[in-house]
């Protein structure tokens, strides 16, 4: 038996959206293109929050009414995030339901600071286009701000023991976390846009 043991750990998990991707990865960058261009609300909002590019989650809730590409990723996601509440061996896995759903449209150059998703139990994000250059996800250690006198760890440790961990996503691919993990998105280093969509389950 080894003298120690992994406890607590933080789950991440990653897997392409599955079949017939392709089409619905081309018709949701449509719909967040038209979305962008249309929602007057969220553009405001943007600006005002100076977020360089464009975003849903302050002005649209019924992106699933609004196209029906929205309505197939949610019935896709669904089944994605009951397999990870297995995973975590959530006591009420199958009765998480989706809260919010929102996209995001990055230019070159924006960025999105660190933050967490209150009230939620499950949080996560599909990529629909990541151009070459594009900005990775980066996840911060939860335990960070309890580490008082910690010294900082070798840059050749373990992946699983550094404080921070950047994942580069591909289109299609579906990642999620709990929602208490802190994330954020840095500078998007790409020449165009990087787009993806957003949600929480409770």
């Amino acid at each position: 038996m080894a003298p120690t043991e992994a406890l607590f750990p933080t789950l991440l998990y990653r897997a392409p959206l599955g079949a017939g991707t392709r089409g619905l990865l081309k018709d949701l960058a449509r719909a967040i293109r038209q979305l962008a261009a249309d929602d007057v609300a969220g553009r405001r909002w943007c600006t005002a929050n100076a977020y360089r590019g464009y975003t849903s989650y302050a002005s649209l809730d019924d992106l699933a009414w609004r196209d029906p590409a929205f309505a197939e990723l949610e019935r896709r996601l669904d089944q994605h995030v009951r397999t990870f509440a297995r995973t975590l061996a959530f006591d009420r896995g199958r009765a998480l339901a989706r809260d919010s759903l929102w996209v995001n449209l990055l230019k070159p150059g924006g960025a999105h600071g660190g933050h967490i998703h209150p009230g939620s139990a499950v949080s996560g994000t599909l990529y629909v286009e990541v151009p070459p250059g594009a900005s990775a996800i980066r996840f911060e250690d939860p335990r960070l701000p309890l580490m008082m006198a910690a010294p900082a760890v070798r840059p050749t440790a373990p992946r699983a023991r550094q404080r921070f961990i950047s994942v580069a996503p591909k289109a299609g691919d579906v990642l999620l976390w709990e929602s208490w993990l802190r994330h954020e998105v840095p500078a998007n280093g790409a020449k165009t846009e990087r787009l993806s969509v957003s949600f929480n389950y409770r």
